[in-house]
This record gives structure tokens, C-alpha cells and sequence, in this order.
């Protein structure tokens, strides 16, 4: 198998193309669609893959789909890519994710999709992140002629495992997604698309859009907000089948464990090593033939064509090989093993005490010890990013670095290989000096030259280790049983490496940090390491292998200005100031067959001072523009978020200009009060 993406052309069905149909929603508003579909189809109907999400179909995921829907196409099926309304050049105004005018619009338009007479009458629905959500949550609502789902990195549960927050502490990504939506719905539809409206649309986005973080800032706890469209709400409301994908390198990988033990459809689970990608252009690899595995799918579900898809086992994953620490990996080595059922009854819980500093065999006990930790904000510099998109060094560092500001427990050097598989939790006894805290966990490799490499981590906002609805204060000095489930993992750690499990009070900016410092107090008495082990399986050395990566022609482009992804970690001594600054600059491109030039810019910086925890800031700086002859747009979104105390303060400015001219201009200054975070 190799890493390197083949380019196919023949296929089973000739293939046509649309460009832009439109569909007419129940309220007149007109959703815009790419179509991909075999030239018989009118006489011959087929099913139909719809994928719908609001990355502007036009233009920003042009590459992507070109690679995947007309391939689709080929074996027999129309494959839509539809822009959410008040995205790319749908009519309205987007306003929210996952709203329910966006679902019912998902379920009117495959009601729609259904009744042309290209369609056999079925239909699927594919998706990565949005797409993979709505998937998921339109399935829920059960639109008659959807017979089946592949979602990939989604997630079941919008609060507790999104990229908003995690174990009730605020994600610093939330703020750099919320940027990322803020420059997104400030661009135009495309005038060749719809014509003379263009600017008329554009403004309607540029008023009516809003500022997401504030939206978002003011649900922290879980709330009716985030339970619409959590399907862990009622897992028993999806009635088709579900294939659900993610990778390591992903911020979604947890879904897939959930998906499998609690659905209760036909389902398949798939893991790879990937970050947050399709895996037939995934990285870190191997990447590998996806559109072979969803045709294989597609195939089985909506064609009823006996594909071996039940001899499948409904587990999958990529079992890694332990790896000196990196920032990146073009290839993770390991191989692939199957669970036939999720739960397995092929993992097991092994449950080691923490002592001294250590973490002690499988059935030892160690003596009571009180253990002491205060951590230094800079603690998470070298973290990575709650979610890798492989686009610049965004993995987790060599965590001897993190080690230093963190209360550490290492196990024996092993003396025979230890393979995991699932979530490891941990268990602590602990008090805290201040009412409000956070925790954060890492599970690490220590590697025979001591490099250290992290496995898996989670975090806790102590206030809510009973509930996440109803938060409370913890009692300074009173000692509380918590635990923190770490993200799930599968890890083939060597004979001679340790295990280590680093503890900290803040880990910024993965997690917005307290609003003063906190020194907890560990009581290894009541402190548990629970691992989930998996014994090797003769089996997995049979499973059926995957095909190599296939995809069709990319769509033409040309790099215009060069990008570039980059991570600094700067120190500021004299100051004491710490800064993470991020840049992810895609240049500027030109798609060649619509003659358009797309430039798309985005700088992040987070900041501490010293040990003051009133100085974390966030800011994010997004440019974007599009260009076709004497047609000419740019936008810029600054967004920057702090706090006291006691509330949040955001301020954001988001500009707008046609041509040479600004036409649009507008400022937020908002202050929301903070609700135990």
C-alpha cells in the first residue's frame, strides 16, 4: 500500500456535471448545489450521495470535491455537494451551526433529492466535521428516503466532547473556530453564480450573521443549546446505518467508541492515524482507498449489493507504534486491528494505585502520600492543537518540556510490550486551595532515551465533577473522588519504555485557565491509573486490506503567492511574557477553471504574563479575498477575547472592501459574565 494518491478516470459510468442547480426550500429560499451524476441517470435512476455543508462549494473546497464526487459518480450514484443557507452562493443568512432551520432545510432537501427523476429514490449522506455532524443529526430526525450515513470526525455530544469545551473547561479552539466561521460569512456568493444579487446577498451576510463567540460564550455549562443536535440525547432516534470515521491526530476519535456501544443500527467504526481529513488525503498516514470503502457501503445500503460489508469486523483502528515526539508525522507505523463488537470483550481495565511519584503494578498498594501542585501558566505551549488539521507542526512536542510545571507519576520500565485500546481514566483523590480549578491529565511513552512522547490526555473543570448542567463550587481543603477520562487511544507501548501520567492546573491555551491560581493537593490513596488493555488477536493479521488511496482529477489550480504554517513559541524574559503565535497562510491560489484567485490568511497569537492568570489572551486575525478580472473582494476579521475575574470581554472588528473601497465596517465590545469556568 502506498501513501500516494492515484488519479482514476475510468470508471463503471460516464459521468456529467452541473455546475450550480438550485433547490427551492419550503419558504421560498434558494439553496445552490454542484452536481455530479452518470449521464443515463435520467433513464436509469440512481441513489444519491448528498454532502452539505457552509465551506462555499464555489470555491474553498473545489479541490477537495473534485477529487471525491465525480469518483462517486462513476459507480453509479449522483453525488450533490449543497452550500447551508446564507453559505457560498445559497440564499439567506447563516447565523449559527447545526440550527434547526439548517436541519429541516437538510431534510427538505432530500425529499427533494429523492423525487428527481435521475434518483432511484434512496439516499446517503456523507460529511467531515460539519457535514459529519448534520449527518448524524438530520439522521436522527429520520427523513424517509436517507438509507444510510458515513460521518466523519463528528461528534455525538455538542458540549462535552466538541470543540467548545472538554470536561466543562472552555477550548482555546473555540475562539479559533469561531474566527475562522466569523471570516467565513463574511464572503459573497459568486456573481457567475447568482448574478447581480451578489452584493445585496453579501450585505445581508455582512449585518445579519453576528459574532458566534458571543453566541457560544454565553452557554458554558451544559445547557438546551448544546443537547439540539446531540444525539447522545437519543442515540435510538438514528434508524439507518452508520459508518463512523475519525483518526489519532483528529479532535473526534471519542465519537467512534460511543457511536459503536451505543448505537443500535448496523454500524461500522474506523480509526486511522490521521488528523482532520478524508483518509485518502489524510496525514499523518497511511492514507488509504476511502472512496473504495464508501462505495463499498454505498453499494451494500443502497443498491443492496452483497459487498462483504457484514464480514467486516465493527471496530477498526490503527494500532500506533510508539515514536520519538514530534510536531508532525508524514507516516505513523503501526497496523491495523479489528474489535468485532464495541465494547470488546478482548480489552480489559487494568487498575494500578499512584504513589510515590509512581505508578505502581496491577494489584500493589502504595502508602498514603499528600502530593503538591501549582503549575506555571506556560504549562500547554507545546501542547499542539485540541484538533491537528496537518496544516503546519500542530502535534504534541517532546513533553519534558510540559513535565517540568506538572506533578508526574512513571511506572516500571516494562519488561514485556503493553498494547491499549479504548479511553484510560484516571481516578484522584485530591483538595483544592481555591473554589474554581481546573486539572489536566496527560498519559505519556518515556522512550529508552528518555523522550518522552504523549499518548492521550483530558481535562476536568473541577466545578463540574459532579454535573455538567449544575456546576458548584468546590469547598477549599475539603477532599473530593473525581475522574478524568482521557481520549481514547490505541498505543503499542515497547518492552523497556515507561509509562507517565503528568498532572497540571492549567494547560493554556488548549483550555481557557482559571480565573486565579490553584494549588491542589493529590492524595495517592484514593489516585488510580485505569487502563484499558487489549491482548493481540491472531485475527487482525487476516483483516481484509484496504486498497491504495483513488480519487479523480483534481481540479486545475495554480499557486500564485506561496503559503506557510507555522508554530513559534515566543519567550519574552524581560516581560515574562510567554506567546504562542500560529500561522496557517494558504497563499493565494487560482483556480484555473473559473478563473478565480483565492487568497485565505489566518494569525492567531495566546498570551500569559508571568503567573497572572487575569493576563490569557486570545487573538485571531483572518484575511480573505477573492479576485476574478476587475472583480474584487476582502475581508478582515480581528477577534480578541479576555478576561477579569468575573466575565469575559470580548472585542472583534470585522471590515469589509470591494475593489479599493471599504463598504462595510463594524465593531463589538461585549462583556459576558463568566459562569464557573
Amino acid at each position: 500500500m502506498t501513501d500516494k494518491l492515484q488519479i482514476r478516470n475510468d470508471f463503471p459510468y460516464r459521468v456529467r456535471h452541473e455546475e450550480n442547480i438550485w433547490i427551492t426550500m419550503r419558504d421560498g429560499t434558494r439553496l445552490a448545489a454542484r452536481l455530479w451524476l452518470p449521464e443515463d441517470a435520467t433513464d436509469t435512476p440512481v441513489p444519491a450521495i448528498l454532502e452539505y455543508i457552509p465551506y462555499r462549494k464555489r470555491d474553498m473546497t473545489r479541490h477537495r470535491d473534485s477529487l471525491m464526487h465525480p469518483y462517486v459518480a462513476g459507480h453509479g450514484y449522483a453525488c450533490l455537494r449543497v452550500d447551508i443557507r446564507g453559505s457560498g452562493d445559497s440564499e439567506g443568512v447563516l447565523t449559527d451551526e447545526y440550527t434547526a432551520q439548517e436541519l429541516q432545510d437538510g431534510c427538505d432537501i432530500i425529499e427533494w433529492i429523492a423525487a428527481q427523476p435521475w434518483c432511484s429514490g434512496k439516499v446517503g449522506m456523507i460529511g467531515i466535521s460539519w457535514g459529519g455532524f448534520n449527518g448524524l443529526q438530520i439522521a436522527a430526525l429520520q427523513p424517509p428516503a436517507l438509507g444510510a450515513v458515513i460521518s466523519l470526525s463528528s461528534t455525538d455530544d455538542r458540549y462535552a466532547d466538541d470543540i467548545h469545551h472538554m470536561g466543562g473547561c472552555l477550548l482555546g479552539d473555540n475562539l479559533s473556530w469561531a474566527s475562522v466561521m466569523f471570516s467565513y460569512n463574511s464572503l459573497p456568493p459568486d456573481p457567475e453564480i447568482v448574478g447581480d444579487r451578489w452584493r445585496e446577498m453579501w450585505h445581508q451576510r455582512l449585518e445579519g450573521s453576528g459574532l458566534w463567540l458571543e453566541k457560544w460564550l454565553r452557554h458554558q455549562r451544559r445547557d438546551s443549546y448544546w443537547r439540539h443536535g446531540s444525539i447522545a440525547e437519543d442515540y435510538s432516534a438514528v434508524k439507518c446505518p452508520v459508518m463512523a470515521v475519525s483518526g489519532w491526530a483528529d479532535g473526534y476519535s471519542n465519537a467512534v467508541f460511543r457511536l459503536m456501544a451505543n448505537l443500535q443500527v448496523p454500524r461500522m467504526g474506523l480509526i486511522g492515524p490521521w488528523s482532520h481529513k478524508y483518509p485518502h488525503i489524510a496525514e499523518p498516514g497511511p492514507a488509504i482507498g476511502f472512496l473504495q470503502e464508501a462505495v463499498r457501503w454505498w453499494d451494500h445500503w443502497l443498491k443492496g449489493i452483497d459487498r462483504g460489508v457484514g464480514d467486516d469486523p465493527m471496530l477498526r483502528v490503527w494500532m500506533q507504534d510508539s515514536v520519538p515526539p514530534t510536531t508532525s508525522y508524514r507516516h505513523r507505523p503501526g497496523r491495523w486491528v479489528g474489535e468485532p463488537s464495541w465494547p470488546s470483550a478482548n480489552v480489559t481495565t487494568q487498575r494500578m494505585a499512584l504513589g510515590r511519584r509512581r505508578i505502581l503494578p496491577a494489584g500493589a498498594k502504595g502508602e498514603d502520600v499528600e502530593l503538591r501542585i501549582r503549575s506555571p501558566l506556560t504549562v500547554g505551549l507545546f501542547a499542539g492543537k485540541w484538533c491537528s488539521y496537518a496544516a503546519g507542526p500542530d502535534l504534541a512536542h517532546d513533553q519534558r518540556e510540559e513535565d517540568g510545571g506538572a506533578l508526574v507519576f512513571d511506572s516500571d520500565l516494562l519488561s514485556e510490550p503493553l498494547e491499549i485500546l479504548g479511553a484510560p481514566e484516571v481516578e484522584l483523590e485530591l483538595s483544592a486551595d481555591q473554589p474554581l480549578g481546573m486539572v489536566a491529565v496527560r498519559l505519556s511513552d518515556i522512550a529508552e532515551d528518555d523522550k518522552i512522547t504523549r499518548v492521550t490526555y483530558g481535562m476536568l473543570n473541577l466545578t463540574h465533577h459532579n454535573s455538567q448542567q449544575h456546576p458548584e463550587h468546590l469547598v477549599p481543603g475539603e477532599r473530593y473522588r473525581i475522574r478524568v477520562p482521557l481520549n481514547g487511544a490505541a498505543h503499542s507501548f515497547p518492552r523497556g519504555h515507561a509509562l507517565r501520567i503528568a498532572i497540571s492546573t492549567s494547560y493554556w491555551p488548549l483550555a481557557w485557565v482559571p480565573p486565579a491560581p490553584v494549588t491542589l493537593m493529590i492524595h495517592t490513596a484514593g489516585s488510580f491509573l485505569e487502563l484499558p488493555v487489549r491482548t493481540p488477536r491472531a485475527e487482525d493479521a487476516q483483516l481484509r486490506a484496504f486498497g491504495p488511496p483513488e480519487a479523480t482529477a483534481p481540479a486545475p489550480r495554480r499557486q500564485l503567492e506561496p503559503g506557510k504554517h507555522n508554530w513559534f513559541v515566543h519567550r519574552d524574559l524581560a516581560s515574562d511574557v510567554s506567546t504562542l503565535e500560529v500561522i496557517n497562510d494558504n497563499g493565494t491560489v487560482h483556480l484555473e477553471d473559473i478563473d478565480l484567485e483565492v487568497t485565505n490568511r489566518a494569525l492567531e497569537w495566546y498570551s500569559t504574563r508571568a503567573d497572572d492568570f487575569l493576563s490569557d489572551r486570545g487573538e485571531t486575525r483572518l484575511v480573505r479575498s477573492l479576485r476574478r478580472g476587475d472583480w474584487s473582494i476582502r475581508t478582515e476579521a480581528h477577534t480578541v477575547l479576555a478576561s477579569s475575574e468575573t466575565e469575559f470581554h470580548i472585542t472583534a472588528d470585522l471590515d469589509a472592501h470591494e475593489g479599493d473601497k471599504r463598504v462595510f465596517c463594524r465593531s463589538w465590545d461585549i462583556t459576558i459574565p463568566r459562569d464557573f469556568v
